[in-house]
């Protein structure tokens, strides 16, 4: 206990002092994190040597990221959505996957790891996309509910993905599909009673006391985070159910505002547990594939995202900034790499290119942004939105 509690200091006052010196020299705030965890993590200073508790701990900030999505969001306009995205996100993901895959074969990678590789790095990130967008734009604007739902359609393909290589491999893939949605529908269907004969009235009941609200608020959203989790689906997806559930109560953006400092928090451990993953010395065998696929990644996904969001009739200036928004692998790519590790279907090299391009397009990424779109983070005032 003594060596979480020095280990959260040392985190928290390196991530003080290193963001003051990412805001003065007007670098993204983000990255001062990833910094710290290369700095002091195990291929840094070592002063932790093991992050993968930190990494546990972090992963609270993406359900609550993935919360308040949902309480933002209108259920109505979230299935409209859903319809119009999926088939995008489909051909899309095929797409990035095998333009990914064509290049890990060309750089000498295996057929069967290449096609991991691709699968693995198709994903746009959901905790990347939603941090560097502004609240008005995610919850008051079309683009920001097509981004949304895109990234949440592209959860659901990763799970099945994980789901096929740690034992699915030998199962019918379309019952599996159709047992995953089955479960998702369910939960959804169940949540949403459970909030109107159940959660409405003891808000109504308490509603003076806003204690009990919070911790109301956040025992769902974990709750039913960890009910997905437990039946086959995932932790980000039962949070973002649980928001959706209470998203039309009067009191959503109440909790919404009291849950962000928590939701921070939790984040900028996640983003010190990515930098300390990365293994300089290790990293090094796999540096000029990743740098190449990387690159491949931040400038195929945009243009590919601009031609199948203009196809759907999205104006040119939308398509272009989802498109840059949604220019970088996912955190999803590393349990994907780590699931194809266990399960024999990649080496531990495969695994580490699947890492440094995580890693590279984050960064690339965050400053592309940044530099050119109103983010909350914003060194710039002129292009910071709250």
């Amino acid at each position: 206990m003594d060596n979480i509690i020095f280990e959260i200091v040392l985190i928290f006052a390196g991530a003080a002092i290193l963001a003051t010196l990412f805001l003065y020299l007007k670098q993204p705030i983000i990255l001062a994190y990833i910094a710290l965890g290369v700095a002091i993590g195990p291929s840094g200073a070592g002063l932790i040597d093991n992050p993968h508790h930190i990494e546990q701990l972090s992963h609270i900030g993406i359900i609550l990221l993935l919360f308040l999505i949902g309480l933002n969001l209108r259920p109505d306009r979230m299935v409209g959505l859903f319809g119009k995205v999926s088939a995008l996100t489909l051909i899309t993901s095929l797409i990035f996957m095998s333009l990914i895959m064509l290049a890990a074969v060309a750089m000498g990678f295996p057929l069967l790891q290449s096609l991991v590789i691709g699968a693995a790095l198709m994903f746009s990130s959901t905790i990347v996309g939603l941090k560097l967008i502004p609240t008005t734009t995610l919850h008051h604007k079309h683009r920001g509910e097509m981004m949304v739902t895109v990234l949440l359609l592209q959860d659901i393909l990763a799970i099945i993905i994980i789901l096929l290589i740690t034992g699915g491999q030998e199962s019918n893939i379309p019952l599996t599909v159709a047992f995953l949605i089955f479960k998702l529908v369910l939960l959804t269907v169940i949540s949403f009673y459970v909030v109107k004969y159940v959660i409405t009235t003891l808000y109504i009941k308490f509603d003076t006391i806003r204690e009990h609200t919070f911790l109301m608020s956040l025992g769902w959203g974990l709750m039913v985070a960890g009910t997905a989790e437990y039946v086959g689906l995932s932790f980000e997806m039962g949070a973002f159910v649980a928001g959706v559930s209470i998203a039309t109560l009067p009191i959503a953006l109440i909790i919404a505002e009291e849950l962000k400092p928590l939701r921070d928090f939790f984040l900028i451990l996640f983003f010190f547990s990515i930098g300390a993953q990365f293994d300089l010395m290790v990293m090094q065998d796999v540096i000029l594939p990743g740098i190449v696929i990387a690159v491949l990644i931040v400038l195929a996904k945009p243009l590919v995202y601009r031609w199948s969001f203009n196809i759907t009739g999205e104006k040119d200036y939308i398509s272009t900034e989802l498109g840059i928004r949604l220019g970088q692998a996912s955190e999803f790519s590393l349990l994907v790499a780590y699931s194809a590790l266990a399960s024999g279907l990649i080496d531990q090299r495969s695994s580490y290119l699947i890492q440094a391009v995580v890693i590279l397009t984050f960064v690339i990424s965050t400053y592309w942004v940044i530099n050119k779109y109103p983010t909350p983070i914003s060194s710039v005032a002129s292009q910071r939105r709250d």
